[in-house]
């Protein structure tokens, strides 16, 4: 059996005082350490991976799934040693895509991981659902592993058909599973920023899905804490995921 520590965070790209932003998701990331990070909304041309990667002490390789123009999307960083192959792109379409791996882990056991994030208008929830089937049609066309899993910011509550879709196709939030109901809460976080995001109702939206020989063993928020003395300043508009993962 293989154990694999995942975690994922919406950025927010460069909006919402960025720059006080950065150094509160440097020190959580620093402390989290995860073999494998996906992030959304990321501007490549600030290196804004590159330089999440660099909090810490662990050595990390940055992939890129672009989305909507090619320097803004998805990114997947890798703990090394631990290296991904067969890495591809897929495009869903409205400004949206997602980014997949295969993982080949110490035991010999092997897991595919893949970032997304899907369509944010809350009133198009038929969208969200039509990229969820997109996704999974992917999924299933993905190279032979003992387990998949799937994370990111999906736009969607647990009574969204994107979820149904998601769970009927055999995949478990690890949320869900480790804890026995799903946070009430990944959007908003608590930023307060002029131009924030105030489009829908707080809910749970992010989620690190699992499927096939991997199991939840814990799972939690991440990426949540406020600044110190500034209760309106976090990391991010949306709170992190971070999971411990067994596989095989």
């Amino acid at each position: 059996m293989d154990r694999l520590h995942v975690a994922t965070l919406n950025i927010r790209n460069l909006a919402d005082r960025w720059d006080e932003r950065l150094p509160l998701i440097l020190a959580d990331m620093a402390a989290l350490q995860p073999d494998v990070l996906g992030l959304q909304e990321v501007v490549y041309v600030l290196q804004q991976d590159r330089l999440i990667g660099a909090a810490g002490e662990g050595r990390y390789d940055p992939h890129r799934g672009w989305a909507g123009r090619p320097e803004y999307g998805n990114a997947m960083l890798v703990r090394q040693p631990l290296a991904a192959t067969e890495v591809e792109r897929l495009d869903l379409e409205l400004n949206r895509s997602a980014i997949r791996g295969r993982f080949g882990l110490p035991n010999g056991t092997a897991v595919v991981i893949a970032v997304t994030h899907l369509h944010h208008l809350p009133a198009d929830e038929g969208a969200r659902d039509e990229q969820a089937a997109r996704l999974l049609d992917w999924l299933a066309s993905a190279p032979a592993a003992d387990g998949q899993v799937v994370m990111g910011d999906f736009n969607a509550e647990p009574d969204e058909s994107a979820y149904a879709r998601m769970r009927d196709a055999g995949y478990r939030s690890a949320f869900l599973e480790a804890n026995g109901r799903e946070p009430d809460v990944t959007w908003p976080s608590g930023l307060e920023a002029p131009a924030k995001d105030a489009d829908g109702d707080p809910g749970c939206l992010d989620y690190i899905w699992i499927r096939g020989a991997v199991a939840a063993e814990a799972c939690r928020l991440a990426f949540d804490r406020p600044a110190v003395g500034d209760p309106g300043l976090y990391p991010s508009d949306h709170l992190g995921l971070s999971a411990q993962l067994a596989i095989g």
